[in-house]
């Protein structure tokens, strides 16, 4: 019988939550984009389309972590990858956040969400690296 670790899995939950959460986001914002509008001080049909736009995005970032979720192991390289997508993603927002006046209140609680949602995704994904770092894929 083929001796199955336990760490795998453990790196395939912590992904598979990263994902859900980037998967929920771009689906509500590629069918529900009225939501988001005001909260990124955009409006009508140019609104909606750029925060469906951000839906998109959500899907392409997911690329790379799905190959992780099958095997974070064997896909090592789309962990990295991942991780490092994660990361530009905080230092970016964070950035953004920090060019937005005080007085835009609601702007800046919209990007901070992102903020924390990217941050405890890259505090995930960097669980799923070092549990399954020093492993082969033939280890098992």
């Amino acid at each position: 019988m083929h001796n199955i670790t336990i760490r795998p899995w453990i790196a395939r939950l912590l992904i598979g939550i990263v994902i859900a959460w980037n998967l929920q986001s771009a689906f509500v914002f590629i069918f529900f984009p009225s939501r988001f509008v005001n909260a990124y001080e955009l409006s009508g049909t140019a609104g909606e389309a750029a925060i469906r736009g951000f839906g998109v995005l959500f899907l392409m970032w997911n690329v790379p972590y799905l190959f992780a979720l099958k095997d974070p192991i064997r896909y090592r390289l789309a962990l990295i990858f991942a991780l490092l997508m994660q990361s530009i993603g905080l230092i970016g927002e964070s950035y953004i956040l920090s060019t937005i006046a005080a007085e835009h209140i609601l702007l800046r609680y919209s990007i901070l969400r992102f903020i924390i949602f990217d941050g405890i995704g890259l505090l995930l994904l960097a669980i799923a690296y070092w549990i399954t770092k020093n492993k082969s894929p033939n280890s098992d």
